[in-house]
């Protein structure tokens, strides 16, 4: 049977239950006949002079072993998440299918003074057989192949293409710089939310939370100095649905929508240092909001409450210098579940999703000062949400379908083509964002983990790159203060979470 050793020496007692199926003593943790890891062991603080988890190596958990019986087959990203002390890693006589980079990613990042080994000594067949590709995400096992003193056969690359056929050994003289991204864990807020709208007011950044359980739009505001998010202001109302933000003759104003006693607008009072009521809006022919987006059209300012029921109509707000009214229904009897706000060929536009037909497309005409309609995207029923965005000029679409496959639909200057599809269960939201000049595709999931695609530039399509995990997500906001970049999502039954997308260096 596989052999699980972790061999531990500790400074004091403390009370710990031992994991069923394992046997403890002062020193070791033992568990026979399967590959369980244990999530969670002994832990002692290290006294506040050490700089190094592991200068004082009596507080390690040093050792962990999978030995015999080929039962081990692949190792997980979060494998040893619950070992933040682990030093070194023995594996051997296993079937390992795969090895995922993020695994030595993540024990690096949590610790200072790492030092880990992998020795595959009786089926390192099991690497030969893998394809495996030499770039920066495969660097820390090609730097391991070159410095270790086992007994390895040799490891080909699979790709790419000019590196094929090499060593692994050999590749990382080959690459003087390799830095990548990813995206790790910065704070996780105790609230459920349906979106985060995240606006800039005199050189402060805040975000607007509509949050329905308590009946409530947060406010938070962003402490540059500890670099999270903090409560602010409680906007309060009855069944809040969403709060979007928006920017008049510099004054900032927060615009709710309630399923119940209508929607209102909140002006920011500077003497009082909090959001106002400013006005009430007319809501005769909304019955379910669902969405809002706001938009200029030259010096004019709008926004658009998208209406889910067949009771109800798809309403087009103006800015009028006394407050928001009523401006144009659009599209009646449907249910509309999103819409987008884009430059199609230097010309205003609109886009609705809805659950009972195909995209439509709107265009603003300047003669009679409304929109009109363009066209419609065949062939994509049942969207959920849709997203517009640029890469080299070129403009995309991004659309979610909450079971079935997402799209990513490109412009030809005639129409909207699909050029790629994503597999989906359970996504509200395809989010596409950039940071330092990569583009990025977030595609949440209800039911499992959400996914991250990198924009691949050969391959002009958008790659699995990362998943994060977040309960019933129901946005993605990116954020840039400076040199860092944020990643806002927000939960409809779960915490709220903040992402930092941080650079990696795998040499």
């Amino acid at each position: 049977p596989s052999t699980v050793v972790l061999q531990a020496l500790f400074q004091a007692k403390r009370i710990f239950k031992c994991p069923s199926g394992c046997t403890c003593t002062s020193d070791s943790i033992i568990c026979v006949g399967s590959s369980f890891i244990p999530r969670a062991v002994p832990i002692f603080k290290k006294k506040q002079t050490e700089r190094c988890l592991f200068c004082d190596r009596k507080t390690l958990l040093n050792l962990f072993s999978f030995n015999g019986s080929n039962s081990l087959s692949n190792i997980k990203e979060d494998a040893f998440s619950g070992l933040p002390h682990l030093e070194y890693l023995f594996i051997e006589g296993n079937k390992i299918d795969a090895i995922i980079a993020g695994t030595h990613r993540i024990i690096k990042q949590a610790q200072v003074c790492l030092l880990i080994e992998l020795f595959f000594v009786h089926n390192i067949r099991d690497l030969r057989g893998n394809l495996f590709q030499c770039d920066c995400e495969s660097k820390w096992l090609m730097l391991w192949l070159k410095r270790s003193n086992a007994t390895v056969s040799d490891v080909y690359c699979a790709g790419p293409a000019d590196l094929k056929g090499l060593l692994m050994k050999d590749v990382p003289d080959k690459h003087a710089k390799c830095i990548s991204t990813d995206f790790v864990s910065h704070q996780i807020i105790n609230t459920q939310s349906m979106s985060a709208d995240i606006f800039f007011y005199k050189e402060d950044i805040y975000a607007a939370l509509p949050v329905p359980d308590s009946d409530s739009c947060i406010i938070m505001e962003w402490d540059h100095i500890e670099t999270k998010f903090r409560p602010f202001d409680n906007i309060t109302g009855q069944s809040v649905i969403g709060c979007r933000s928006v920017l008049i003759n510099e004054q900032s104003f927060v615009i709710v929508t309630q399923l119940f006693n209508g929607s209102r607008i909140y002006k920011f009072n500077q003497e009082q240092n909090k959001f106002t009521k400013f006005q009430a809006v007319e809501m005769l022919n909304v019955s379910k909001p669902n969405d809002i987006e706001v938009f200029r059209i030259g010096d004019e300012q709008f926004f658009l409450i998208v209406d889910s029921s067949k009771a109800g109509v798809s309403t087009l707000f103006r800015w009028n210098d006394t407050g928001f009214f009523p401006h144009q229904f659009l599209h009646e009897w449907f249910r509309d579940t999103d819409a987008e706000f884009f430059d199609l060929d230097g010309k205003a536009a609109l886009i609705l999703t809805s659950r009972s037909q195909p995209p439509i497309i709107y265009q603003w005409n300047k003669g009679n000062q409304m929109f009109v309609l363009y066209d419609e995207i065949p062939n994509m029923d049942d969207m959920v949400s849709v997203k517009a965005f640029r890469i080299n000029n070129i403009l995309y679409l991004a659309m979610a379908c909450y079971i079935g496959d997402s799209k990513v639909l490109k412009w030809t200057g005639k129409n909207f083509v699909e050029v790629q599809g994503m597999p989906s269960r359970g996504a509200m939201v395809l989010q596409p964002f950039m940071f330092k000049d990569q583009h990025y595709l977030v595609l949440s999931s209800d039911y499992s983990f959400s996914q991250i695609y990198r924009w691949d530039k050969e391959k002009q399509l958008f790659i699995k790159f990362r998943e994060v995990y977040v309960q019933w997500p129901r946005s993605f906001t990116p954020l840039s203060t400076g040199q860092r970049d944020f990643l806002f999502a927000t939960s409809f039954k779960g915490k709220s979470k903040v992402f930092e997308h941080v650079s990696v260096d795998y040499s």
